[in-house]
């Protein structure tokens, strides 16, 4: 069964840049912040190529230059990069360049900034996809409220794993947040089923930098 995973690392991270302006912290990008002797970005990508996949593909365009350098000092050969043109677009068309450039029947959906989410918790969203009754019509995701099959998409994102094609299809054209098109594949009858986290810090958002101290402590 193929299976690619998409990572997205394309955004301005502006509420980061923000809050460390305000707290006269030393600017840099979140996704390049140290995190277990290495970056946020490159732990993520670590945890990701353990997985038993065909492929990683990893989506640049804000600070994509800055990127691609810790990128290629360690996974150049491990990874496929795809470049956001134009490079201001929301998550959902980041996303989308990813799916395009893989030709896998389902994919594990990512940001870069997950390093918290660990192999175990990545192998399992997959496996409830591939398990599931209609991986067709099905979406794995980290939970965020409850778990198993869920009523709702309240407050969902990635990770998640899905059909590719399927996928496509409410995507194509698209430059939103990913909840909106969550939503409105949840009221077209696709089943959602939520993965309880390893561990409560995979659950946490790295947006500000006191995210960031909650996943070093």
């Amino acid at each position: 069964m193929s299976i690619s995973a998409i990572i997205t690392a394309a955004g301005k991270s502006s509420r980061m840049y923000k809050d460390q302006v305000a707290k006269n912290i030393k600017i840099k990008n979140k996704l390049l912040l140290n995190f277990n002797n290495s970056t946020v970005i490159e732990t993520t990508i670590k945890n990701v190529l353990f997985l038993n996949i065909d492929e990683c593909i990893i989506v640049l365009g804000h600070y994509a230059d800055q990127i691609k350098k810790v990128i290629y000092n360690n996974f150049k050969d491990k990874v496929k990069l795809v470049f956001n043109d134009p490079i201001d677009v929301g998550l959902s068309n980041s996303l989308y360049n990813g799916l395009v450039n893989t030709k896998s029947k389902y994919v594990l959906c990512i940001t870069a900034d997950q390093p918290t989410i660990t192999t175990k918790t990545f192998n399992n969203i997959i496996k409830t996809l591939l398990n599931s009754q209609n991986p067709e019509k099905t979406i794995s995701i980290l939970r965020r409220l409850k778990t198993g099959k869920l009523n709702t998409t309240k407050g969902l994102g990635m990770p998640f794993a899905a059909n590719r094609k399927n996928l496509i299809k409410y995507l194509q054209n698209k430059n939103d947040n990913l909840n909106p098109i969550l939503r409105k594949m949840f009221q077209d009858g696709y089943n959602f089923y939520a993965i309880k986290e390893k561990h409560k810090k995979e659950l946490i958002n790295i947006n500000y930098y006191n995210d960031y101290l909650k996943i070093l402590k």
